[in-house]
Order: C-alpha cells, then sequence, then structure tokens
C-alpha cells in the first residue's frame, strides 16, 4: 500500500502513475482510468506503457508493433510490448 513518506513523495510505487499527452490532433480533454480512493491500485480502465508508446508512434506514422530497431548486439527489438494497441479514446 502507498503511504506518503516524510518527504512529502511516495517513493516508489509504480502500480499507479499518470500521463499526460498533447498534440498532433489527438482526441484531447479525457482522463482514461481510475484508481481507489489511496491511488494505490487501478479500479478501471488500466493503461499499459506498451499503449501509451504505441499511440505515440501511430500519431507518427509508425506501426508499433511490426518496426523494430537493432540492439547493441544487433538484435531486432519490438518498440512495444507484444499486441499492443494504441489508446482507442484518443486515436
Amino acid at each position: 500500500m502507498p503511504r506518503i513518506s516524510a518527504q512529502v513523495g511516495r517513493d516508489h510505487w509504480p502500480q499507479v502513475n499518470c500521463a499526460v499527452m498533447a498534440g498532433d490532433g489527438r482526441r484531447t480533454g479525457q482522463v482514461i482510468g481510475a484508481a481507489d480512493r489511496i491511488v494505490g491500485e487501478a479500479v478501471a480502465r488500466p493503461v499499459t506503457f506498451g499503449e501509451i508508446y504505441a499511440t505515440l508512434y501511430r500519431n507518427l506514422g509508425i506501426d508499433a508493433n511490426r518496426a523494430t530497431v537493432n540492439d547493441l548486439e544487433g538484435r531486432p527489438q519490438h518498440l512495444v510490448e507484444d499486441n499492443s494497441a494504441p489508446l482507442k479514446e484518443v486515436v
């Protein structure tokens, strides 16, 4: 359970986070998902980082599930987690 620390922070609590997306003609003015009253766990429409990145890449004209980049060993790495889809609420 997250707790407010003496430095008025939540220390490391990755279960719930927030992001702001702006620009490039997407649908705006939305809150997607919800957390419990102490912002400890997602309770509605959890969003993954893969979905956020897939949305950003889509708006750049890149199919993030097909495109790859080579790592330092020359192995192809996908841009997002398997089958991550753009957020339908904003595209």
